[in-house]
Formats: structure tokens, sequence, C-alpha cells
């Protein structure tokens, strides 16, 4: 419905240009009695046409051009809303769609051609994923497949640093436990990696050599070692939650391949570097930021700035048409230098979007879990994973908007009951592959013929919300908002439950009861494809 009146309203701006002046917006007005859609934008412009909302609202009614076997009435309502009712032939004929379209029903070609990379995780091989980086994980999938349904091809990409400091010290961390294995009596630093796995490690290559790498350096095969099976055990853990990186990209690669010194020689020439204290500066204050940030420091070392401004040119060099980072929020001060220095080498910045989120908090018993990665006092994906199950792991990262704090509240996410949101989605699915099965033991199936006594309030309701997923698919992977087709799942979910409480499928005339199967498997075809795009699976068994 939104489609088609955005549609209209577009039209209409070629006779009435002050429609472009702000942007329209429609909602389903609080009481049915209200119409279908209702829009405020007569409201927003009497400020700038100085004309009453009244006025406006009818002179913007006159050039809609509406089909009146579309829209039998509009009204115009209170101080200036305009109100819109669909004709019940116009949204029954949405079933007929969704049946032919099957699992494509909500697919759009709009991005059809286009290239995005999004990177997520990007977490350097130090020990296994943690709850801190499963809503990253799931975030950055599920945006991947909404904008894969809009007609993308997308690059799913993982990037990592596997030098540096925190590396020597994994390999010191597997070199200390190693000795130890060899009868040594030494301290292992409070500071190193404390985790059972870095002891596993020790003792793989323990059993592999014996005594022989007493002598090796912690940067050679144990870190070696180290950063092979963390990255198989990450790369399992992805996999357990139905996530698979198509790219790994390693920071290190960036000084190998001499794009860090290209980049240094560009800001040199564009006069953006100067020397202070024995460190190199970029001049973000000449690029519109409050202060200059050092890129080299007076040790040689580069700060992250420097490789993250030269992997994300390689992003451009590669001919993506979009490119979203998937960050969180300790990232939300210091993404603009990036992208500031990125624009001023020439690149267009506009085709990068930044995701950031709010970080999890796992709550046991009622108590929060307090974690950390260097003491080993955490939770990982896997062990989550196992306590609650993949769809209830992803469906929880991804329910709330990411902007907002996340509580993973474990004895809700166990729950096998109506407050839980899984649940509560994958029972709608399993409830109408039941009633199918029921309607074929009956002899009965869906028919197309008479999908025009589908007229109670409860299947009108039901199929506007179904003609609504497309368009909640395309604006929300526009938008990067995941959290609203969970939103809109879960209300879907609502009105096929009031729908079959008050509308009985089996016990009536033949006709109106195959045209309400056909809704069942319309609406049983929605609720898996949106499943699908968030990851879950559909059951049709609960």
């Amino acid at each position: 419905m939104k489609k088609y009146l955005i549609s209209k309203f577009d039209e209409a701006k070629n006779k009435l240009e002050y429609l472009n002046e702000v942007p329209l917006q429609l909602s389903a007005p609080a009481s049915k009695d209200h119409g279908d859609l209702a829009t405020n934008i007569a409201m927003m412009l009497t400020k700038k046409l100085k004309r009453s909302p009244r006025e406006v609202a009818a002179e913007i009614l006159e050039n809609l051009n509406l089909d009146e076997n579309i829209v039998v009435k509009t009204e115009i309502a209170g101080p200036g809303f305009i109100n819109f009712f669909f004709s019940e032939n116009f949204t029954v004929g949405i079933i007929k769609e969704i049946i032919e379209k099957g699992e494509d029903f909500g697919k759009s070609d709009k991005y059809s051609g286009r290239k995005a990379n999004v990177e997520f995780v990007s977490a350097n091989p130090t020990g296994p994923l943690t709850v801190g980086h499963g809503r990253n994980a799931v975030l950055g999938d599920t945006v991947s497949n909404m904008l894969e349904w809009v007609g993308y091809e997308v690059d799913r990409e993982f990037y990592f640093n596997n030098a540096g400091r925190q590396m020597r010290v994994l390999g010191d961390s597997v070199k200390h436990r190693y000795l130890q294995l060899l009868g040594e009596d030494i301290e292992f630093p409070e500071d190193y990696y404390q985790g059972e796995y870095i002891s596993e490690i020790a003792k793989e290559l323990f059993e592999e050599f014996g005594d022989a790498l007493k002598n090796e350096p912690p940067e050679g095969k144990f870190k070696e070692k180290a950063e092979n099976a963390i990255f198989d055990d990450i790369k399992k853990t992805l996999g357990s939650a139905n996530i698979k990186m198509k790219n790994f990209f390693n920071e290190y690669s960036l000084y190998e391949d001499g794009k860090i010194n290209d980049v240094l020689k560009k800001f040199e020439e564009k006069n953006l570097t100067y020397k202070k204290d024995d460190a190199l500066w970029l001049k973000l204050t000449d690029l519109g930021a409050e202060q200059d940030k050092v890129i080299i420091k007076s040790t040689g070392e580069p700060t992250y700035r420097l490789p993250d401004i030269a992997y994300h040119i390689t992003k451009f060099k590669r001919g993506y048409d979009l490119i979203v980072d998937v960050f969180g929020s300790d990232h939300s001060a210091t993404y603009p230098d990036v992208l500031a220095a990125v624009k001023a080498l020439g690149y267009d910045t506009e085709k990068v979007r930044v995701l950031i989120y709010q970080f999890v908090t796992l709550i046991k018993e009622g108590k929060v879990v307090k974690m950390s990665t260097r003491k080993a006092n955490y939770v990982t994906l896997d062990e989550l994973i196992e306590e609650v199950g993949k769809d209830v792991l992803r469906y929880f990262f991804i329910m709330r908007n990411a902007s907002s704090h996340l509580n993973f509240d474990l004895s809700l996410a166990k729950k096998q009951s109506e407050e839980n949101p899984v649940f509560y989605l994958q029972y709608a699915h399993a409830r109408i592959a039941s009633i199918l099965r029921m309607t074929k033991d009956e002899g009965l199936n869906y028919s197309l013929e008479r999908l025009d006594k589908l007229a109670t309030p409860e299947e009108q309701n039901l199929i506007k919300k179904l003609y609504d997923f497309p368009e909640e698919v395309l604006t929300n992977a526009e938008h990067l908002e995941p959290h609203k087709i969970a939103n809109y799942l879960e209300e879907l979910a609502t009105l096929f439950h009031k729908f079959y409480t008050e509308c009985r499928i089996i016990g009536v005339e033949k006709e109106l009861s195959e045209a309400r199967i056909s809704l069942a498997v319309a609406a049983q075809t929605v609720i898996r494809n949106g499943l699908t795009i968030l990851g879950l699976s559909a059951p049709d068994r609960m």
C-alpha cells in the first residue's frame, strides 16, 4: 500500500512542486476507522506555504490521481491528516502474488548489478569469539542478507591484524604454558592470555615437538600455531551461527604491498602531515575535525588510523558500490577521522555506511556476567549457542535497534513459550504447517478463485500486513535496520494468531475455507521468508 501511494505522490510532484520540500511519511492510524494509511504532509507544509493544512490537504488529494478500484475512500481528518482506505479486492490480490512468487516474495532487483562489501566481526586471532563479538557478527550477516534480498552482490569480509604487541603477547602466552609443561617453574604474567585454549595449544605443540621448541622465539611456531588454531575455531564458531565469510583481509598485507607507504606519500603531496615530538601527525583540522591526530608514533609504530585509511582505499579500488562497516560504540568518535582522510584523498565516502552498535550485557540468573578476554572470564559464542541454540542467539542479537544497549537475558532465551519472541515466531510458522496438514486430511486445499470472500477485519488486517513485506525489506535494507524486520514479523505473527482465533478454516463452506487456506499459505510464506532474511530456521513442527 505504501509503495502505491509513494508512486502517486511522486507523480503529483510534477504539478505540486512543494511536495519536494518535505519527506512523505505514511503510517497506519491507531484506529482502523481512520483508514489503512495516513500522512501528515499537509501539516508539515503549512508553514512553508502559509496556508491552512486542510486547504493544502485538499489540493494534494485533487492531484493524486488515485484509482478508485484501489483506494475506495480518502478523507481529511483533524487538523489536516490525509487518510486513505484501500479496497478489499486490491488487498486480496497480494495473496496471489505471494503464492506465485513463493520464496522470492519480498525480493527486489532495485540494486541488481551493484556490489557491496560488509565488514564485520574483524576480531584479531587472540582468542575465541565471545558474547561481546556476537552482536557484531549477527548484525553484519543479517545486514548482508537484507542487501542480497534487494539485489546487491555482497562480500562478507573479516579484517584482522596478526602482527603487533597483542600477537607477540599471544605467542609468549603459549610459550609460557609450553615451558610449564616441560616442568619449568616459570611465572605466568597476569596481563597474558589466561584462557584454557592457550594451555590446549601449548599441549598440542608439546605432543608434536616434545622439548624441541624450548629455545624457539615466541613469535615463531608458538604464535603461528596459536593464530592458526584460533582462526580455525573462529571460522567454526561463525559456521555454527550460520555465518560464512567470503574474504579474510590481513592488515599486514597493507605493509607488504606498499599500500601504507602509498597513503603516506599522498598525504605528503597534499601537505596533510607534519612532524611533531618525533611523531607524524595528520592535519585533521584542515579536514573539519577539532584536532589533529598522530598516525605514526615516535616509536615508528603506526596508530590504527593509518592502516584503516589504507584498508578502506582498497575497498574503493575493488569496485564496491556500497561499503558497510559494523563497529562497536567504542569506534563512534574515531571512524570519522578515517573517513575524512579517505575523502581528502579523493574517494567518495558517500558510499560508506557505518553501523554503530551498543554493547551487550549477558544476564544470567538475574545477575550481570562480567567478561574479560585477557583474564578468561567470558562466555564464548560457542557456549551461548550450545545453551540457547543458533536461532535464539541470532534473533536476540538483532531484535533491538543496534543503537540501543542490549540485555541478553538467558532465562528468557531458554523459555519455550510465547514470552520468547523466537518461539513465538517459529510457532506461528509451525502452527500454519499443522493447519495445512489438517486441511489436507479433510480433502481441502488452497484456491485463488474466491479470495473476495476474505472480508472480515481479521482477514483484511492480515492481508494488508502481508502486502507491506517487500517495502519493509527494501526500506530496512536501505537503512541497515534488521531489527525492524524482526518487529514486522512479530506483528505479522500476532495478526495471524488473531485471524486463526476469529476465522474458522475447517467447518465452513468450501469456497471460504479454501480462501482462508490461501491466506494461511501466504502468511506462512512471508514468515518463512522473513526468518530466512534473519538467518533463522522455519520449523514445520514444534
